[in-house]
């Protein structure tokens, strides 16, 4: 057992004793990161304490479902599967998209791309919530999804005195890649301090199926749209560079244009982490 996996084991034991929880909740995607969580939540706290919620939707492909089970059964995790759709519908969030049982999936994952490449610098103008009309509508779609799945994650876990669980990596926190109050709200995030290959490192040592270790991330909010190609590069490229500009080395083999797509992204992630804002009240002492 490596010294990575044993501090993180201890850490997950630790703050569940330490705020008096009973076990922990976690979301289900069938992706890399929820599948090493789940796993090293079990290690700390054994399968009677650990319960994955698969969190599909109307938009979500039949293959997350597919994994999400799979991942499950693997690890011998309990697992609820709670289908998002019915409480999206009547927040009113699929009345911004034509409904998409009228198309194939090909079509679907050409419509949300296009979306997303009909702008210029579109990840950097997600995380400043910018953009014309359009955009902001598709912006509340896809964070409505998160959020609803943060909703559903708390409402199991109080119920059970558990503990919510994070999935967020270094590398997603760093540049932004999660949802304000949606997955980015959890009571224990265990590997937010490895980079995505880091986090790769130690689902081969985890033993997790190379059915999902080799899956290309995705968020998981529109067809086809993947974590690489929302950052428009691979996350070996990513972490390699982060970790140059954090320690201050050479940049020079880089190429120019993703070092550029970094440095712009880190540059703007303030806008997705602001929380608080304090209002200046006129005449507050008069």
């Amino acid at each position: 057992m490596s010294e990575r996996k044993d501090k993180i084991i201890d850490f997950i034991k630790k703050t569940i004793h330490d705020y008096e929880f009973y076990g922990a909740v976690i979301g289900i995607s069938g992706g890399l990161d929820s599948t090493v969580v789940a796993k090293l939540l079990i290690e700390a706290l054994g399968h009677k304490r650990v319960l994955g919620l698969s969190m599909p939707e109307r938009d979500s492909s039949r293959q997350v479902a597919a994994d999400s089970r799979f991942v499950c059964e693997n690890l011998g995790l309990e697992y609820k599967t709670i289908n998002l759709s019915r409480q999206l519908r009547a927040m009113g969030v699929y009345s911004l998209k034509p409904p998409t049982f009228l198309f194939t999936e090909k079509f679907k994952e050409k419509y949300a791309k296009g979306l997303w490449e009909n702008m210029e610098n579109p990840y950097i103008a997600d995380l400043k919530s910018s953009g014309d009309m359009e955009n902001r509508k598709n912006q509340a779609y896809y964070r409505a999804k998160n959020r609803m799945r943060m909703i559903n994650l708390y409402f199991e876990a109080e119920k059970r005195r558990y503990a919510v669980i994070g999935t967020t990596n270094k590398t997603e926190y760093d540049l932004g890649l999660y949802v304000k109050w949606g997955d980015e709200s959890s009571d224990i995030e265990p590997i937010l301090h490895l980079y995505k290959t880091e986090v790769f490192e130690l689902a081969r040592e985890l033993g997790v199926p190379e059915r999902i270790i080799d899956k290309a991330p995705s968020p998981d909010i529109a067809p086809g749209v993947t974590d690489e190609y929302l950052l428009g590069m691979d996350y070996n490229t990513i972490d390699r560079i982060l970790i140059k500009i954090y320690n201050n080395l050479d940049l020079s083999e880089e190429n120019e244009k993703h070092v550029k797509t970094v440095i712009a992204i880190l540059g703007n992630v303030k806008y997705r982490k602001i929380k608080d804002i304090s209002l200046l009240k006129e005449g507050l002492d008069e």
